[in-house]
């Protein structure tokens, strides 16, 4: 039965997957099977030709190199004697940010340059640095840094220019998403920094495909990770950058790309916060991507203005008044066939007063495949309504959904939400939030005599006393139990969630 069940799964897993996806899948494997038994070995360095590119000022996120080679990523610092590029004790995720090389963007200059020659010595040896994602990152840090110190060095240029024709050979067409985005981003960099057509019809075909399939129509990215869309706007922006200061194919992309951004920018300036945080939905936590008016900033700089858009196909919904802000979704699962950063969280939400965070996502800690993995995306780890102890749509494996729910039905009005999904099937759970100037009315209700349990999850912030002078539950029996939010990678707090076991119909009432 066992064995039934895993395969049901993954069956259920796999029938998302656009055909593409799965051609490339095997492509790739039988290439590298073949690779293998040849002997064959990439080639390292590739003679080349760059020009000298000009750009804008870009934005640095945060210090990761804290000198003498020790590097800090993910909360986690390691200091080396000599550096292992395939270091794994930390995870896969570690070992990218290591061979990212964001650290360029800093402002201390220390040993960058001797960095990047070592990393190019050792690259015989190097594992998931020739990898396509972290070769897609590295490539645009690398070229940054040296247009910006006008450093021109032929031993780097033929590394990397060598390394886009790694990534040229594995584009990850057997992701798609970001991953192919950002693959997508870099070959325009290394087109236009060796002047290379083939890299260059290669990235306008990437770039004109994935941006009208990613970008929805309301300017969210459709995988709807506030996080991940700040990342792929500051790709963007910097592509823009990019084609905005030098003329080489006369800016025929420069259009284009600004209107996505704007759309973008305007989604962003939508779902973020006052003070300019965003909702930890799906896959997002902070000290990972740019901080809202950081793009803003750089938008602003590189001429771009901000469209007026409305919150619809996203699935988000925003309703602010004078004490409050309450964020919620009421959306399926936008991108089906690369559902990795996606939770099985429909109806969560999260709740400012004044300003200060009072319910909120509790975050994501890790992309490891572990236990607090499993929790930081189930139903049971969200501010919504499990029932059974079953997910509503089903996550496993750390990156994978099976079956998932939908939204069916959808009312809006200026002071209320209402929405059903089929996440329970034969059971169909409806929530609606109603919105007063001084408080907040969430009504759950459910068909059929079952085992409903809704909670709510708290900022490390409040205490057990604020959030029983502020919620209020009638007949039915709830409690207060700890838990712990993510501030950010591996980095946990102690904090309170409310849990409220009902049957049928429940209504909780958040006093501001």
């Amino acid at each position: 039965m066992l064995v039934l069940h895993k395969a049901i799964r993954l069956f259920n897993t796999i029938k998302f997957l656009k055909i593409k996806q799965i051609n490339y899948r095997l492509y790739y494997l039988i290439k590298s099977r073949v690779r293998r038994v040849m002997g064959s070995q990439p080639i390292l360095l590739k003679k080349s030709n760059s020009v000298e590119l000009k750009l804008q000022n870009s934005i640095h996120i945060i210090d990761c190199y804290l000198g003498d080679k020790e590097f800090e990523f993910l909360n986690l610092s390691v200091k080396f004697k000599e550096i292992d590029w395939n270091y794994a004790n930390y995870g896969k995720l570690w070992t990218y940010n290591l061979n990212y090389f964001d650290f360029l963007s800093q402002d201390n200059e220390d040993d960058k340059l001797d960095l990047i020659e070592l990393f190019i010595e050792n690259s015989s040896k190097i594992e998931y640095g020739l990898e396509p994602f972290p070769i897609s990152l590295r490539g645009i840090n690398w070229i940054k840094y040296l247009s910006y110190q006008k450093i021109k060095n032929q031993k780097i240029d033929d590394s990397l220019y060598a390394q886009y024709y790694i990534l040229f050979d594995h584009l990850e067409y057997h992701l798609l998403g970001n991953h192919l985005l950002e693959n997508g981003f870099s070959l325009l960099f290394g087109a236009y920094y060796f002047q290379d057509e083939i890299l260059y019809q290669k990235s306008k075909e990437i770039l004109l495909e994935q941006l009208e399939e990613q970008i929805l129509d309301d300017g969210g990215h459709f995988e709807l990770s506030p996080m991940y869309h700040q990342i792929m706007l500051f790709r963007l922006l910097d592509i823009i950058n990019l084609v905005k200061n030098n003329n080489w194919k006369q800016r025929e992309l420069l259009e284009f790309l600004k209107t996505k951004a704007e759309l973008m920018l305007g989604w962003l300036e939508l779902i973020s916060y006052k003070n300019g945080d965003i909702p930890l939905f799906n896959d997002s936590t902070n000290d990972i991507a740019p901080r809202t008016e950081q793009l803003v900033n750089y938008a602003t700089n590189l001429g771009l203005t901000i469209g007026g858009i409305e919150l619809k196909e996203s699935g988000y919904r925003k309703i602010e008044h004078k004490n409050y802000e309450l964020v919620v979704d009421v959306g399926d699962i936008e991108a089906s066939y690369i559902p990795g950063h996606t939770h099985a969280d429909i109806f969560n939400f999260e709740l400012r007063i004044e300003g200060k965070p009072f319910i909120v996502d509790i975050g994501l800690s890790t992309y490891e495949t572990c236990d607090r993995r499993d929790i930081e995306r189930s139903t049971k780890g969200h501010n919504t309504v499990e029932i059974n102890g079953r997910n509503q749509s089903d996550v496993w494996g750390g990156f994978r959904v099976a079956n998932r729910g939908n939204i069916i039905n959808l009312k809006e009005g200026n002071d209320f939400i209402e929405a059903t999904h089929d996440g329970y099937k034969p059971i169909f759970h409806t929530r609606r939030w109603t919105s007063e100037e001084n408080k907040i009315v969430i009504e759950d209700k459910f068909n059929g005599n079952y085992e409903g349990v809704a909670r709510l999850y708290f900022h490390p912030s409040v205490d057990r006393d604020e959030i029983i002078e502020r919620v209020t539950i009638k007949d039915f029996k709830w409690s207060i139990k700890k838990c712990f939010y993510s501030l950010s990678f591996n980095n946990l707090s102690k904090s309170y969630f409310l849990e409220v076991e009902f049957n049928e119909k429940l209504n909780i009432c958040v006093e501001i």
